[in-house]
């Protein structure tokens, strides 16, 4: 799926430069769902951003696929990731105009999909998430449970290889995050990859496998049971 060597990524100020990744290794397959763990600043989010392609690297290699994307410009990246990628964010960014059909309608009409088929695949990916009798509701209607069930919704409905999820259970009580965890559970079952950066000891079980990071490096992997959803 994709193969991270050496990567590295800086933010510099007037005053100071800040080294957020600092020679990545990484590689995920297909199928996989492996969650990233570690103190705040040490990468985590830098580390999706870049994965996501809503960053570029300053160094090393980035291969998705067979593609070596580290150069990619910014009209590559996002062509690349429109057909490929679905994010999952803390805070649901959904559209607060716009109703659940239409927030998860957003995302199949940026990659220019018929309307007839748009209709289609909405519904049913909100029937999946069993929110779509809420389809005509506006998000601030909705509990956070709800909302992060539609934003789910929208990660998926593109039918995407690999689903990045930030925190997805970050705004959650624990019944609610339970539930979310047993989503993304699902959709990885059917096929999907998923990479997922929590603070949660707890719902990193869900994974496959858990990278532990640290100063903008990998300090570790661990290879553990799946914890069943409940």
């Amino acid at each position: 799926m994709l193969k991270l060597t050496g990567l590295t990524k800086r933010f510099a100020t007037d005053e100071v430069e800040t080294t957020a990744l600092n020679g990545i290794d990484l590689e995920i397959n297909d199928g996989e769902f492996v969650a990233v763990m570690g103190p705040s600043g040490c990468g985590k989010s830098t580390l999706l951003n870049v994965v996501g392609m809503l960053d570029t690297p300053d160094g090393g290699s980035y291969q998705f696929g067979s593609e070596e994307i580290a150069n990619y410009n910014e009209n590559q990246r996002a062509e690349l990731r429109k057909q490929n990628l679905g994010f999952i964010f803390q805070s649901f960014n959904l559209i607060d105009e716009l109703t659940v059909h239409e927030n998860v309608d957003l995302a199949l009409l940026y990659q220019g999909v018929p309307a007839k088929e748009r209709k289609q695949r909405v519904t049913e990916v909100l029937e999946r998430m069993n929110i779509a009798h809420r389809a005509k509701h506006f998000p601030q209607q909705l509990s956070g449970g709800q909302q992060q069930r539609v934003a789910i919704a929208r990660a998926l409905v593109g039918k995407p290889k690999l689903v990045l999820a930030d925190e997805p259970t970050g705004n959650l009580d624990s019944k609610h995050g339970q539930e979310v965890m047993g989503m993304i559970t699902d959709l990885n079952k059917n096929g999907t990859t998923v990479l997922m950066v929590t603070h949660s000891e707890e719902h990193a079980q869900y994974a496959h496998r858990v990278v532990h990071m640290l100063d903008g490096q990998v300090i570790s992997q661990s290879a553990d049971a799946v914890k069943e959803a409940v």
